[in-house]
């Protein structure tokens, strides 16, 4: 039997498995499962774990994959889902700077029970897979063609040299668009290092640093590994190209490293490639001055450098990071929550710079590299709140009245209707340096500048006290609105007779 026949018989689930996008999240899991998908799940699930509740509010996760791919260069991607998803992922990815094109394979009922669908993804990836346009293509299952078993691993491995990587994200098996980045970070550096174990790889691209060097994982603000690379260098260190990597070539370079430092630590699938490669991982990130303390001395062991070496390079970074911390203090009563990764470390950071953080609620997963920072913040008396869901972000911020809250849209949102200042972490703080003196500096004029015209909010809420909230929200109302007159009895009677026709089609 050849594979289009074999996907059609074994790649696909029953045709009345997927109601569509909108089934329940069991009914696609368990559709899923039926067509032949139960060793992608339980992997998935292995590494994403969920709770304690479902999944945290986060924009589509296979966001995340997509973001990965279309940064690096020489990389296609192509996505297969409902077009509404589709379409809703590649908006968002233009207006967060992508200037690349994505392709879709469109699917029907029919091409999708028959198992045509994976015909026309094969034809998809052939057409695509051109060598002297790309290294590498992505293709990337969305809900309905994960929940249907469309079978990406048995893609060709490659094309004419050009690599094809299919995943499955989806939103029922992956919680947030975080952990989707490293879904396809971690199969990039599998594929890269099953090359490299296989014999000479090509040299990355541009001019590399001489000596052992140390891979940061996890997207960071240009300026950070630029700092990284100075406070490291006095150990004999370098810092490898970053990971996600941003062309197929670094990988080698990633992989090549002494040790990788789980700066975002939700990275499980990247970091378990580290370990197979038998590079040591270590968490934390050099934030503050216990913090690049910490850091230092912890990647200094990881790559098996000198004491003396350690030393020298702390004696090299701390003194500006504590003239720093004594120059902009901060006081007063922050929360912090987001979806990014790195909420645990600014939260350090602003304790270190003298604020109270009472709270920090982050969408990802408690994991072994977060425990430095967790440790850290707890005994300073933070509650910490993994797998965070907005309302948890609002009853902290609510309870604790903070004199700035940093968070996701919707929370910003709710404060500034309780005339509580606050800034959207994603685009302010991951925006900004965070490592070193220069983060110090960053975020500690970022609160000052929000919570400088804190009275501002109080006027505002006094001018527009009872206006835009309510029954008097939205555009041109005059008045209060009222019920048309009999519109209750309307759709009382409309809903009995819904009822008692559902009941005659039972019978």
């Amino acid at each position: 039997m050849d594979d289009i026949a074999q996907a059609r018989q074994e790649g696909t689930g029953d045709s009345n498995a997927v109601d569509g996008c909108h089934a329940g999240r069991d009914t696609m899991i368990a559709a899923a499962r039926a067509a032949g998908k139960s060793e992608t799940l339980d992997r998935l699930q292995a590494d994403y774990p969920k709770g304690p509740h479902d999944q945290p509010q986060s924009m589509c996760p296979a966001f995340g994959s997509l973001r990965v791919g279309l940064r690096m260069r020489r990389v296609a991607t192509i996505l297969s889902g409902s077009a509404c998803c589709v379409y809703g992922l590649t908006f968002t990815s233009h207006i967060y700077g992508a200037r690349r094109s994505v392709g879709y394979v469109p699917f029907d009922s029919e091409t999708l029970v028959t198992g045509k669908l994976y015909e026309d993804i094969r034809d998809a990836v052939a057409l695509t897979a051109k060598p002297e346009d790309y290294d590498a293509v992505v293709v990337i299952n969305l809900c309905v063609p994960t929940a249907s078993g469309i079978p990406l691993d048995r893609l060709p491995r490659d094309i004419d040299g050009v690599r094809i990587i299919g995943i499955d994200v989806p939103g029922f098996g992956v919680p947030t668009h975080a952990e989707a980045k490293d879904v396809l970070a971690g199969a990039m550096l599998r594929y890269a290092r099953t090359e490299a174990e296989q014999g000479p790889v090509q040299r990355p691209r541009g001019p590399q640093a001489e000596g052992p060097s140390i891979s940061l994982i996890g997207e960071l603000f240009p300026a950070d590994p630029v700092g990284i690379g100075r406070m490291i260098a006095p150990m004999g260190l370098s810092v490898a190209p970053q990971l996600p990597a941003r062309e197929w070539r670094d990988l080698y370079a990633n992989l090549d490293c002494v040790a990788a430092a789980a700066i975002h630590p939700f990275y499980t699938a990247t970091t378990r490639e580290f370990g197979l490669a038998g590079r040591p991982v270590f968490g934390s990130a050099p934030v503050g001055f216990e913090g690049t303390a910490a850091w230092l001395e912890a990647a200094g062991q990881a790559a098996n450098v000198a004491q003396e070496n350690i030393e020298a390079a702390k004696n090299a970074a701390l003194p500006a990071i504590r003239d720093a911390l004594a120059a902009r203090r901060i006081d007063g009563r922050i929360t912090v929550s987001g979806y990014e990764g790195s909420e645990l470390l600014v939260a350090r950071l602003l304790i270190e710079c003298g604020a109270e953080v009472p709270y920090v609620g982050t969408a990802c997963p408690r994991t072994d590299w977060s425990d430095p920072d967790r440790e850290w913040l707890q005994s300073r008396g933070v509650h910490i709140q993994y797998r965070a869901s907005l309302e948890q972000d609002l009853a902290a911020m609510q309870e604790v009245r903070p004199m700035l809250a940093l968070g996701t849209t919707p929370l910003v949102q709710k404060a500034k209707e309780r005339g509580i200042p606050a800034i959207y972490f994603t685009n302010m703080v991951s925006a900004r340096p965070l490592f070193g003196a220069a983060g110090v500096m960053a975020l500690a004029d970022i609160v000052a500048n929000q919570t400088r015209g804190a009275e501002r909010f109080d006027r505002m809420k006094g001018f527009f006290q009872g206006v835009g909230g309510g029954d008097v929200a939205g555009y041109g109302w005059t008045g209060k609105p009222e019920t048309p007159a009999g519109f209750k009895d309307k759709q009382r009677r409309m809903r009995e007779a819904r009822a008692r026709a559902a009941e005659a089609v039972g019978t």
